[in-house]
C-alpha cells in the first residue's frame, strides 16, 4: 500500500512539475515584454511586508506592453489597410456630419424664403384689393351722382 502511495505522489508531482515547466516556456517564449525571474520573487516578500504594516508603496512604473511592429509584408499590408480603413471612416463621419448641417441649413433657408414669399403674397393682394376697391368706390360714385355737364 505504502508503495502505489509513494508512486502516485512521485507521478503527481512529477507531472505538476512538467505542466509548470510547460506553462513557464509558453509564457516566457511569445513573450515581448520582459519577464521575472523566479529568483527575484522572494526578493518581493520582504517589501510587500511594509505594505501590510500600513507603509504606502510607490506605484510601480507603467510598461508598454506594445509589439514591436513585424517584417513580414503581409502583417505590414493588413495593418497599413486597417489604419487607411480607419482613416476613411472618420473622415466619412466628417463628411456626413458636414452634409447634414449644409442640408440643414438649406433647409431653414428655404423655410425662411417660403415664409417672406409668402408675406409678401399676402401684402401683394391686399394692395390689389384695396386698390380695386378704391376704384369701385370710385365708379360707384360717379354712377351715382351722374355724369355733370356744364
Amino acid at each position: 500500500m505504502t508503495q502505489i502511495r509513494k508512486l502516485l505522489t512521485g507521478t503527481a508531482l512529477a507531472t505538476a512539475a512538467l505542466f509548470a515547466q510547460g506553462a513557464f516556456a509558453q509564457t516566457e517564449a511569445p513573450s515581448a515584454a520582459p519577464t521575472m525571474a523566479p529568483a527575484t520573487a522572494p526578493s518581493q516578500a520582504p517589501s510587500q511586508a511594509p505594505a501590510a504594516a500600513g507603509v504606502a508603496q510607490p506605484a510601480p512604473a507603467p510598461q508598454n506592453l506594445t509589439a514591436p511592429t513585424s517584417t513580414d509584408p503581409l502583417v505590414q499590408k493588413r495593418d497599413a489597410n486597417a489604419q487607411a480603413s480607419a482613416e476613411y471612416r472618420s473622415a466619412k463621419k466628417s463628411a456626413n456630419a458636414e452634409y447634414k448641417d449644409a442640408k440643414k441649413q438649406a433647409k431653414s433657408q428655404y423655410k425662411s424664403q417660403v415664409k417672406d414669399a409668402k408675406i409678401n403674397r399676402k401684402a401683394d393682394r391686399q394692395a390689389n384689393d384695396s386698390e380695386m376697391k378704391d376704384q369701385m368706390s370710385g365708379q360707384s360714385a360717379q354712377q351715382q351722382g351722374g355724369p355733370t355737364q356744364p
